[in-house]
């Protein structure tokens, strides 16, 4: 069967200043599915995004293993952005349609990366798809039941899940960044106010950090493109079945932040213990984006990429 690709009327955009995507629309034996590739000749990362993301938000994520010659192919799971949701609804579908997405593009064997919500989708492909895996890479990922954290007010939930509210957020995110930052923050870690206040100042003066999180704002907007992928996240999460963590047999790096109030430290700890041979790298006193944001931010990632490198050339 050939495979027919095209460019969405989505064409070549800046996510953050340096960092930019040209998605496309790929017809696969699985059905349709949004992805973008960076250029390069390094090994190839499968970048899973979390919820309210997309193929931006993949790429954005994994910008850091650009930066070492590595080419990320990220992609929108079913209902976000340019993939419909029909090309796969549960995550194990996700899975299959992945590996389909790797055989239209021809590529044999990945790394595997994942945050949040693409959890479980990155979990079932490298159980089911072991030949086509070099190494697997969790950060902050779920792997369980999930619900959204109590530390998010319903009003700040209905602001996050809609347009306009994701608009206002960016106007506080422009004009009042410091008041943003330390709610944002405070919504997705279990950091005492005096550490919530220290680590607000450490982003807001970090300038990389301070990009990452604003571009982690530009991949949740709008929320109206990628609604549908939400809600069907939050109702796979109801009936997903135990992830097949006995199956995984691949090389398996689990980070996540002990204080994340997004996706419970327990996740990471869930997986840990589950999947043979697996490493971890607890962040301490981290939150949900710990591993980008926080002061251990650049030591995770030379051990991340340190255990990557291992395995990225096999």
């Amino acid at each position: 069967m050939k495979m027919k690709q095209r460019k969405t009327l989505m064409s070549k955009r800046q996510i953050v200043p340096g960092i930019y995507i040209e998605p496309r629309v790929i017809e696969t034996t699985k059905g349709k599915i949004e992805y973008d590739l960076t250029d390069g000749g390094g090994p190839v990362v499968l970048a899973v995004h979390a919820g309210l993301g997309g193929v931006d938000q993949g790429r954005l994520v994994n910008d850091w293993l650009v930066k070492q010659g590595y080419r990320v192919l990220s992609s929108s799971r079913p209902g976000y952005l340019g993939t419909p949701l029909d090309s796969g609804r549960t995550f194990e579908n996700q899975a299959d349609l992945l590996a389909a997405l790797l055989d239209a593009l021809h590529i044999k064997k990945v790394i595997v990366t994942s945050l949040s919500a693409g959890g479980p989708a990155a979990y079932i492909f490298a159980a089911k798809y072991p030949e086509r895996i070099l190494a697997l890479l969790t950060i902050s990922s779920v792997s369980g039941d999930y619900v959204m954290p109590e530390t998010v007010s319903p009003i700040g939930e209905v602001i996050v899940m809609s347009t306009p509210g994701q608009k206002v957020m960016g106007f506080f995110m422009n004009k009042l960044t410091r008041a943003f930052l330390s709610t944002a923050l405070g919504g997705i870690g279990y950091l005492p106010k005096d550490k919530l206040k220290s680590y607000t100042e450490h982003v807001l003066h970090s300038p990389e950090k301070l990009a990452f999180m604003k571009g982690i704002m530009a991949t949740m907007y709008p929320y109206s493109v990628r609604k549908a992928g939400n809600k069907n996240d939050m109702k796979q999460f109801r009936s997903m079945r135990p992830l097949p963590f006995d199956k995984i047999v691949c090389p398996t790096l689990v980070v996540h932040g002990t204080l994340d109030a997004d996706v419970k430290f327990y996740d990471g700890v869930r997986a840990y213990e589950r999947i043979k041979g697996a490493e971890h790298y607890w962040i301490e006193g981290a939150d949900h984006l710990g591993f980008w944001l926080s002061l251990e931010a650049e030591k995770v990632q030379a051990f991340a990429l340190n255990f990557l490198e291992q395995y990225a050339k096999n």
